[in-house]
């Protein structure tokens, strides 16, 4: 009782200094509950009772993209919020080791000391998360309608009272402020009262063996996994699942590591300051950020994840779009594409047979087709139903690895090699459409990829199949290229003529390509809703970490004005300071964000997608030019601040 009576007091006399790990941990709170009220909206039993309806509502919008959505960014949220807290408990806890050293000094034991810690992140860490949990429920219904309005969830979807988000949200609040204070915690415990004292004023044992050997196990595991990947299922590295998860390994291993990383990477960008402070001032800026690694730390934080998530997650929507995009024109081989209408097919393929210059007719359509594993269980999956395997064999590009299209008949399947029946006329057992069940052969075996390399089956074990697209190749025509460009103009036309009274509709290849791409609108919405809370909370976080670190500092820069500089000298050096350490982050940040985006162009590589070469230049070069911009705004009114005490007053407090 009497640590905590002593704890409490200590929270009111540092109130001011921990308002900045209040409102980290209050917003990172904020974020996750909005998110995880969403995704319960989404997964409410009485919306999954109406799965058709939440399909086919607000332009296409799918209940299952939107609790992935949901989800990815509950995950994201969760992530960022522990990842920037823990480095700014850490850095608060830092700050009291004078404190802390005459507490062991009065007689407080190591785990008194501990205790007393712990018991203040404990009360902070609740009050924090009852706040964001709060700020989270009222921003949860703002955030269903922006996202029903964008197209990105159903309509109608509200937030559900009770239930499990919110004491999710909160009991994530508690442990990870608890879990960022522990290990500072540990050390404020070992450290004896007079060096704690002596110690106070210097960041000595930042990198620590456990936090190295950490740092290191985290980057080999990001390493090994992205290998083993590599050699067993690279497509697994295309997965949202995959490419929005493994960038938390990097960052959480740099931001152990970054004791180790930052000097170095404070030496070289600090010889790029401003040509005023390139002599002893540019020397104290730079010894300054090498000096308070603690300090650094917490404040790169944030720019470091708000840099690697953009430019991880940006840049695999893009790669993985333009790859998707880069197969599905390879693998197009008709000329002409046609829609049929609803009503029977039949009269328009021999409609479109008759039309003088078609060469190859190709008609598919979707079916439900289930294949039988070893131990019994039928894994469902989709596939096309082939009305003319000739047809499809003349006008499709399948990635095959084994056997041809060209072999499909009622008795066999082609399939892809992710099913683990890659030799050619081996039995696999399937359960059609209609709940019979059968044993097909394989007739070839398609390379893993990013398109739809479904299954594909005839007609025969495809009941109640009906074809939505039909493959049309035209006649080469004459030798010359004029002559063949009138040519199939005209039999373009004559196929829009046969195919009217069907009331279908004729697609030419890029017109076919171009409405099957992803709607670039709703790739941008999805970005910004994963990235906006990103962006901004980190950018509250940097804001808060330089004010309460500035704060800290006015004994510091009440000493430097004694020694003859300027207040406007003491503003530009703490100013142009923040700007170092800001570009550190970002620095360290497009550095994970290089690796990570490797690691995608390798599977492709592998996978031998002919994916073109994409950067997120522009989404990663605003925020990093924002968070120095932000550095800058937040540094130098604190500094000013600082400063508005007389120096002879502040260097003897």
């Amino acid at each position: 009782m009497r640590m905590l009576r002593i704890a409490l007091k200590s929270l009111r006399a540092r109130r001011v200094s921990l308002l900045g790990a209040f409102l980290a941990l209050a917003l990172g709170v904020a974020t996750t509950a909005a998110m995880l009220l969403g995704l319960a909206a989404a997964t409410a039993p009485t919306r999954a009772t109406d799965s058709t309806h939440a399909t086919d509502a607000a332009g296409g919008a799918d209940l299952t993209a939107a609790v992935a959505a949901l989800g990815t960014a509950a995950g994201v949220s969760a992530f960022v919020s522990a990842f920037v807290v823990a480095s700014t408990y850490s850095f608060a806890v830092a700050q009291r080791r004078r404190e802390l050293g005459l507490l062991r000094l009065a007689g407080a034991t190591r785990a008194q000391v501990r205790r007393t810690v712990l018991a203040e992140a404990l009360l902070l860490g609740a009050a924090a998360s009852a706040a964001g949990c709060l700020l989270g429920r009222l921003a949860a219904p703002a955030l269903l309608r922006w996202l029903s309005g964008a197209g990105l969830v159903p309509p109608g979807l509200t937030v559900v009272p009770g239930g499990w988000p919110l004491p999710t949200a909160f009991g994530t609040g508690l442990l990870v402020a608890l879990a960022g204070v522990y290990a500072a915690a540990r050390r404020a415990g070992r450290t004896g009262p007079l060096d704690a004292l002596r110690a106070a004023d210097l960041d000595t044992g930042v990198l620590t063996t456990g936090r190295l050997l950490t740092g290191l196990g985290l980057l080999l595991t990001a390493a090994a996994l992205a290998v083993a990947a590599l050699l067993t299922d690279p497509a697994d590295l295309l997965h949202r699942k995959t490419w929005t998860t493994r960038p938390m390994w990097l960052i959480a291993s740099a931001g152990l590591l970054s004791p180790l990383l930052a000097p170095p990477l404070v030496r070289v960008l600090g010889r790029a300051l401003p040509a005023r402070l390139t002599g002893y001032a540019g020397r104290l800026v730079r010894a300054n950020a090498a000096a308070a690694l603690r300090r650094t730390g917490a404040v790169a934080a944030p720019v470091l994840v708000a840099v690697a998530l953009t430019g991880s997650l940006a840049g695999a929507l893009d790669t993985v779009g333009a790859a998707r995009s880069a197969e599905e024109r390879a693998r197009t081989g008709a000329d002409l594409v046609v829609v049929p209408a609803a009503g029977p097919v039949g009269p328009l393929l021999a409609a479109l047979r008759a039309v003088p210059g078609v060469a190859a007719l190709s008609a598919t359509g979707p079916t439900a087709l289930s294949v039988v594993e070893p131990d019994g269980v039928a894994v469902r999956s989709e596939a096309r139903a082939v009305t003319d395997p000739a047809g499809l064999a003349a006008l499709s590009r399948l990635p095959l690895l084994a056997g041809s299209t060209a072999a499909l008949d009622d008795d066999s399947l082609v399939l892809p090699a992710e099913w683990g029946h890659t030799t050619v006329g081996g039995p696999v057992p399937v359960v059609r459409a209609d709940g019979s069940r059968t044993t097909l052969r394989v007739a070839a075996v398609l390379r893993d990829g990013l398109a739809d390399n479904g299954l594909y089956v005839t007609t025969a074990n495809a009941p109640g199949a009906r074809p939505d697209r039909v493959d049309l190749r035209l006649s080469p025509g004459p030798a010359t290229a004029t002559a063949t460009a009138n040519v199939r103009t005209d039999v373009r036309t004559a196929v829009r003529a046969a195919v009217r009274p069907y009331d279908a509709t004729v697609f030419t290849r890029e017109e076919w390509l171009a409405a099957a791409a992803p709607d670039p609108r709703t790739t941008r919405l999805r970005l910004l809703f994963l990235l906006a809370p990103v962006v901004g909370y980190t950018g509250i976080a940097l804001a808060n970490t330089l004010l309460m670190a500035t704060a800290d500092r006015r004994r510091e820069l009440a000493l430097l004005r004694l020694a003859g500089a300027s207040r406007a000298q003491v503003v530009r050096l703490v100013t142009a300071e923040a700007v170092l350490v800001a570009a550190v982050g970002a620095v360290l940040g497009g550095a994970l964000t290089a690796v990570q985006l490797g690691s995608l162009r390798a599977a492709l590589a592998v996978l031998r997608v002919p994916a073109p070469f994409v950067a997120p230049w522009q989404p990663v070069g605003a925020v990093a030019v924002g968070a120095l911009l932000l550095a800058a705004v937040c540094a130098a009114p604190a500094a000013a601040w600082a400063l508005r005490r007389r120096p002879v007053e502040e260097a003897g407090r």
